[in-house]
C-alpha cells in the first residue's frame, strides 16, 4: 500500500490514516490488534465490555500488539464510565472515542494525560461544539453510514466541518476501499474511519451466522434508516425483528423497549438511581439527548443477539450502505 502519511498518523502513532471504529460487541482485542499491527489504528469498545474484563482486554491488546497505541470508546452514560476514564489515563491510552456526554472537565483530564480526544459527530453544529469542549480530532460521520447517524452525506458534510473547523478531521460513512481514502483525502480530511467493512473482516467475534447476514446483503436500497428500534435514526440491514416492530403497535414496542431495559440494566449493574440521574441530566442539558439515553436500554441488548448470540434474525444488525458493494 502506498504511504498516506498524514499528521493524524503521527496525532494517533499508526503508519496510515485509517482508523477502524469501536462497534459495540464486535471490536474486542483481536480485532483491534488485528488494525494495529496492519498499520492502522483501532478502537476498544469498551461501552460493551464488561467492567471486570475490559482492563484484561486492554491488556490483551499490548501483548498481541507489542505496545503500538490504540483507543478505547465509551459512553458517559455508562455505570463503569469512571473506571473507563481512570483506566485510559493508567494504561496511556492513545485516544478516545465518544459521542455527546463529556464536559470540558473530562475531556480536560484527558488531554492533560496526552490522551487524543476524538468524538463522532453527525453534524457541523455538533462538531463545532465539540471543539469547544476540548475535542482536538472530530470523527465526522455521513447518512451513509451504519448505526445511529445523521441526515447530511458525507459529501456535503465533510467539507463543511474540514472549512470550519482547524482541528483534523477524521471522515466516516460510505468508506470501504482506497479510492474513498483518497476522496476523503482530497476533501481535507487527514483520514477514514470504517466500522462496517471491518465488521466483515474474520479478526473479530461476529458469529457466522451473522456475518453471512452482512456477506449477503446485495441492495444498497434495502440497508436503510429506521426510528422504530430506539427512536433515533439508525442505519440496519432489515430482518425478521425489524418487519415486527413495522407492524408492531405502538404499546408493543414501548413493552419490548422496557424489557430490553430491564435486561440492560441488569447486565450493566446499573443502579435506579444511576438511569434516573442519566434521565434528568440529559434531559437538563439536551432534552433531545432523551433519545440517547432509551438507546442505552434497547439498542445494545438488540445488538448483542446478532453480535454475540448469533441471532440475526432476533436482533439488530447495524450496516452501513457499503455492506452492499
Amino acid at each position: 500500500m502506498p504511504d498516506f502519511h498524514t499528521p493524524l498518523c503521527d496525532l494517533l502513532g499508526c503508519r496510515y490514516p485509517i482508523v477502524q471504529t469501536g462497534m459495540g460487541w464486535v471490536t474486542g482485542s483481536e480485532l483491534v490488534a488485528a488494525t494495529t499491527n496492519a498499520g492502522g489504528f483501532g478502537f476498544l469498545a469498551g461501552a460493551t465490555i464488561a467492567a471486570d474484563q475490559i482492563e484484561a482486554e486492554i491488556s490483551r491488546v499490548r501483548e498481541l500488539t507489542g505496545d503500538k497505541p490504540f483507543g478505547l470508546n465509551f459512553h458517559m452514560f455508562q455505570p463503569n464510565a469512571a473506571q473507563l476514564l481512570d483506566l485510559a489515563v493508567k494504561h496511556r491510552i492513545r485516544a478516545v472515542s465518544y459521542g455527546r456526554g463529556p464536559d470540558k472537565k473530562v475531556i480536560g483530564r484527558l488531554r492533560d494525560a496526552g490522551i487524543v480526544c476524538m468524538p463522532t459527530v453527525g453534524a457541523l453544529k455538533h462538531a463545532q461544539k465539540a471543539i469547544e469542549m476540548g475535542a482536538n480530532v472530530i470523527t465526522i460521520q455521513g447518512a451513509e453510514g451504519g448505526g445511529h447517524t445523521g441526515s447530511v452525506p458525507t459529501t456535503v458534510l465533510l467539507p463543511q466541518v474540514v472549512d470550519a473547523v482547524t482541528v483534523p478531521v477524521v471522515a466516516a460513512g460510505g468508506f470501504f476501499d482506497g479510492r474513498g481514502l483518497l476522496a476523503a483525502l482530497a476533501y481535507g480530511a487527514q483520514g477514514i474511519a470504517m466500522g462496517t467493512r471491518f465488521l466483515m473482516s474474520t479478526d473479530n467475534r461476529v458469529p457466522r451466522s451473522t456475518l453471512e447476514r452482512y456477506v449477503n446483503a446485495k441492495d444498497v436500497e434495502k440497508i436503510q434508516v429506521s426510528y422504530l428500534v430506539d427512536g433515533m435514526p439508525q442505519r440496519m440491514i432489515p430482518n425478521e425483528y425489524l418487519a415486527m416492530l413495522e407492524k408492531a403497535s405502538p404499546l408493543t414496542r414501548l413493552r419490548l423497549a422496557l424489557r430490553l431495559a430491564q435486561r440492560y440494566k441488569a447486565q450493566t449493574g446499573m443502579t435506579s438511581a444511576h438511569a434516573l440521574k442519566v434521565f434528568w441530566q440529559g434531559l437538563r442539558e439536551d432534552a433531545s439527548s432523551v433519545a440517547q439515553t432509551v438507546m442505552a436500554a434497547s439498542a445494545p441488548m438488540l445488538l448483542q443477539r446478532s453480535m454475540v448470540e448469533g441471532r440475526p434474525a432476533e436482533g439488530v444488525m447495524s450496516a452501513g450502505q457499503v455492506a452492499a458493494p
